[in-house]
């Protein structure tokens, strides 16, 4: 007997062991990842053998990654070359014209085009939102309006008040004869399936991202984090907001503080294109670019825009450069905003050089926690900044969920992606650069009355922490690279 529980152990040693081995294997010799990102996981799978090989497989598996969108990226890449050469009629790609409007951020504007397409749009209108009471009722107006088409694209719907108001208000439009689309993340959706029947039978078409085919998804990683709504081609909205009562100040961490906006002008064509692109991997509907979908555009405003999309199915990692090269183009000020904030080497170093460099940077995180490993992690990383002169701020009044950042009151990011590896690397991502000096004031505006609300962390108070505060943050930090 004891001699069958001896073997028995010893298997699964030799299988723990194995494992293991071909995950170091794969890690150095197959996968092409950033030197930190290899470190990280080597440590977590020598260290917890069997609970870091359960974590690689979840998250850090390339795999399913090369599998499942490599067609998507050769697919998405053959229409955006079209559009560039000029091909595609209903969608003219004016960034060369457009670009000598702006001053002092050809480069930026530049850099994005070649990274991404991300295509220059002029004569933009832009309202911003920092309240979901005021997103929705401006959300459900513009849904109410709609005559041909609504495309909504959301990383979290939930089966609540909120989620169920919007599913109705979609199930009356369809019923009108208007052209509805739904797309959700898989692993994000809360509404059962047998709720999207019933929009279904009114006619509007609804599809999941990326999809399990068990009840409840275990594919952790590649999530369709966009927020994305585009209503007759001619109103979009993006940001952080997500459809749930929280998102409205009503679940458990309290008021809540995000920030989206709603597009009126050529802008809403990139927008739409985002939208086609990830419906037609999804669906394989086969929509095309021309029709009421892309109708012209009056200019209607004096912002240029251009919508930045990156994922794993990207070659580069074009929202964290989008990140890195706006802190570089600043020369007076740089202020953030993110929930999550576990960057990249990159990242970290750009925010040091410019406050080095004496621009006025500024972090702002959440002081409630809704993942308490992200949150050690952010504040560690936010203490390591403190030296090199960059001030941080924790949000007190409710959750601050908004992915911003504007610099010398002239050029303001809004959109999906937070300021961490996982926007960065492994989640679908959509942000609107916005090159407009009305919005950059009010949105510095809006960030220094956000101030009000915040306990400015100091590098006195950030030195004082106890023991058990640092013992968090260094652990969580450790093993940021993975999770």
């Amino acid at each position: 007997m004891r001699s069958t529980a001896s073997d028995l152990l010893l298997l699964i040693v030799g299988l723990i062991l194995t494992f293991d081995i071909v995950a170091i294997v794969t890690l150095i010799f197959f996968e092409r990842r950033d030197p930190e990102s290899i470190l990280s996981w080597l440590f977590a799978v020598v260290t917890l053998p069997i609970a870091g090989f359960v974590l690689y497989l979840l998250f850090g598996f390339k795999y399913f990654k090369t599998r499942a969108f490599g067609l998507k990226s050769t697919g998405d890449q053959a229409i955006l070359s079209r559009v560039r050469k000029g091909l595609e009629q209903s969608i003219r790609d004016e960034t060369e014209q457009n670009l000598g409007e702006l001053l002092g951020f050809r480069d930026l504007a530049r850099l994005l085009y070649s990274d991404s397409a991300a295509f220059l749009t002029a004569g933009n209108e832009v309202e911003v939102f920092t309240n979901g009471t005021q997103k929705f009722e401006a959300l459900f107006e513009a849904i109410q309006n709609a005559k041909n088409h609504i495309h909504l694209e959301y990383y979290i719907i939930r089966n609540d008040t909120l989620g169920e108001r919007l599913l109705a208000a979609l199930e009356a439009k369809a019923r009108e004869g208007v052209h509805v689309r739904l797309l959700y993340d898989d692993f994000g959706n809360q509404v059962p399936r047998a709720r999207y029947r019933r929009l279904i039978a009114q006619g509007a078409k609804v599809s999941g991202f990326y999809r399990s085919l068990l009840p409840v998804g275990l594919r952790l990683n590649y999530r369709n984090h966009r927020k994305v709504v585009v209503i007759d081609g001619a109103v979009g909205f993006i940001g952080g907001f997500n459809v749930g009562d929280e998102y409205l100040g009503l679940g458990p961490l309290g008021p809540w503080r995000d920030t989206a906006v709603r597009i009126r002008g050529a802008a809403v064509r990139s927008l739409q294109l985002r939208f086609v692109l990830d419906w037609n991997y999804a669906t394989h509907e086969g929509l095309t670019l021309g029709g009421s979908y892309f109708a012209a555009s009056p200019k209607v405003g004096a912002a240029s825009i251009q919508v930045v999309s990156g994922g794993p199915d990207a070659t580069w990692n074009p929202t964290r450069e989008e990140y890195v090269k706006i802190v570089h183009s600043a020369q007076r000020t740089c202020f953030l905003q993110t929930p999550y904030f576990i960057p990249d080497v990159s990242v970290m170093t750009a925010l040091r050089i410019a406050a080095l460099s004496g621009v006025d940077v500024r972090i702002m995180i959440p002081s409630k926690a809704d993942q308490p490993f992200v949150h050690w992690a952010s504040l560690s990383n936010v203490g390591e900044l403190l030296e090199a002169g960059v001030r941080a701020f924790r949000y007190n009044d409710g959750f601050l969920h908004a992915k911003t950042v504007t610099v010398d009151d002239a050029v303001t990011s809004i959109g999906s992606a937070n300021w961490d590896l996982r926007s960065f690397k492994w989640n679908f991502e959509t942000n609107a650069v916005i090159y407009d000096r009305a919005l950059g004031e009010r949105y510095r505006r809006i960030f220094e009355d956000d101030m009000t609300r915040c306990t400015e962390i100091t590098k006195e108070s950030y030195a004082a922490r106890s023991r058990s505060t640092r013992f968090k943050e260094s652990t969580c930090r450790l093993f940021s690279g993975v999770l």
